[in-house]
């Protein structure tokens, strides 16, 4: 199992570090460019359209989609999950505090790539045989490409996310869940998992409706109640939040000159884990939120695309800042010490000296809400590919296998699940990220408000 662990590592490294890391945050200032600073331009309607659309009950979802508001909260379901807590950690460890600058920055791109793919979505979105409104990349990759490598890429791409979100992501949120009600009370991760499983599978039987019903709910008071919680901290750790945000600027080009070279990060790990955990949080080119912007039902693509890129911008800039800056200011990062908590324990340690046993307890209830939400979105965007690669009746065995891997997950070693996670987001962006390149003059035109259906 180490021999595996550290395989799956060194392949994961070479493909971020080598080829991803430039290809993702190269695509964001492309579309940056394109669609001149769409995320600028349009920040002020996507916070009309966001709070002017918020509903807890909104209307029903169905065969012919959900409302903007419910695709946007099942967008940030998926996008707000243990990436914001444990990934965030994560990174903060192997990365230092400069890999959260870099989080900025590929976010600050990654809204005009979102913008794209919610725009491609929406444009190529279909009605199937029994009037259900579908889409996603495997559809827009299609489009892009004609004949035999256009359907090539896009069974690569729906093969990809259905291992990388479906199999190896639930995976990594059912992870999150067990270690966190072990560390606050001391509940068996197997015993969790199971319990995760059973609700999951009552959701999942429930289709796009229910999925549609929770998240709209779920989302806005699970995310308020997180941000109420990092807010208080961050006042009684006053003293210490400028020194952090010093830190996430100096770490981020100048790493020994906080560590002395005794935690052994550099420039590279910070920029390499910032991006990385940055896209498993936000995931912004990644080709997993489209599938919820295109059964949005909307006048223009764009109307979506500007949703999209808010969830973006609360995923990263709100509430994975929030986690990073109680983290640095709890004091429990101290470099080239023996023995700092790595994933969702740093974070409960981080709440822990604020709150005392309360805090590991709120953060614990926090992620398993994150943790669920993420794990229906992520469902239903793998459902949606099993449906295009197999039909209908592959539908109840894909859901088996999650339902097993939820169990798996729950009480694997952590590093191995991250690790798995990383290569298998990495594959299926790939050919996500080729369409989009293909396609940014489209998405161009529909930022200057053209009409593109």
């Amino acid at each position: 199992m180490v021999y595996f662990t550290d395989l799956v590592d060194k392949v994961s490294g070479i493909v971020w570090n080598s080829i991803l890391l430039y290809l993702l945050v190269g695509t964001g200032i492309l579309y940056t460019v394109r669609t001149r600073f769409v995320q600028v331009r349009k920040f002020p309607e996507g916070l009309r359209r966001m709070f002017g659309s918020f509903k807890l009950n909104g209307e029903q979802a169905g065969k012919d989609g959900m409302s903007s508001f419910q695709a946007l909260t099942t967008a940030i379901a998926a996008q707000v999950g243990t990436g914001n807590i444990a990934g965030c950690a994560t990174a903060l460890y192997s990365g230092g505090p400069g890999a959260i600058f870099w989080m900025w920055i590929s976010a600050f791109f990654g809204m005009a790539t979102n913008y794209g793919e919610a725009v491609l979505a929406q444009k190529y979105k279909q009605v199937n045989s029994d009037g259900e409104v579908t889409g996603g990349p495997i559809y827009y990759i299609k489009a892009c490409f004609k004949g035999t490598f256009g359907k090539a890429l896009a069974v690569f791409f729906s093969i990809s996310i259905v291992f990388a979100l479906g199999f190896t992501g639930n995976m990594v949120q059912a992870n999150s869940i067990g270690q966190a009600f072990y560390t606050a009370f001391g509940f068996d991760p197997l015993l969790v998992g199971a319990i995760i499983a059973a609700l999951a599978a009552f959701t999942f039987i429930g289709g796009v409706k229910r999925v549609a019903f929770l998240t709209e709910k779920l989302v806005p008071v699970m995310a308020g109640l997180y941000i109420a919680g990092c807010i208080i901290v961050l006042f009684m750790n006053y003293s210490a939040l400028i020194p952090a945000l010093k830190s996430i600027v100096i770490g981020a080009f100048d790493p020994q000159a906080l560590f002395g070279g005794a935690a052994g990060i550099g420039v590279r790990e910070a920029m390499r884990y910032g991006v990385a955990r940055g896209l498993f949080s936000n995931e912004a080119g990644m080709g997993s939120t489209p599938h919820a912007h295109a059964i949005a039902k909307v006048d223009q693509p764009q109307d979506q695309g500007v949703m999209a890129l808010m969830a973006v911008f609360i995923d990263t800039f709100v509430v994975l800042t929030l986690t990073a800056l109680v983290i640095l200011t709890s004091g429990i990062m101290v470099p080239g010490a023996e023995g700092i908590p790595q994933g969702i324990a740093m974070a409960q340690a981080a709440f822990g000296l604020a709150f005392g046993t309360m805090g590991i307890t709120f953060i614990a209830i926090c992620l398993l809400f994150f943790a669920f939400s993420t794990i229906i979105s992520w469902y239903f965007f793998g459902e949606v590919n099993v449906k295009a690669l197999f039909g209908e009746g592959a539908v109840k065995g894909y859901m088996a296998i999650v339902i097993l891997f939820l169990i798996l997950g729950s009480f694997l070693k952590v590093q191995l699940v991250w690790n798995l996670s990383d290569l298998f987001n990495a594959l299926m962006v790939f050919p996500n990220l080729i369409a989009l390149l293909v396609s940014s003059g489209l998405v161009a035109r529909a930022a200057k408000g053209e009409d593109i259906l």
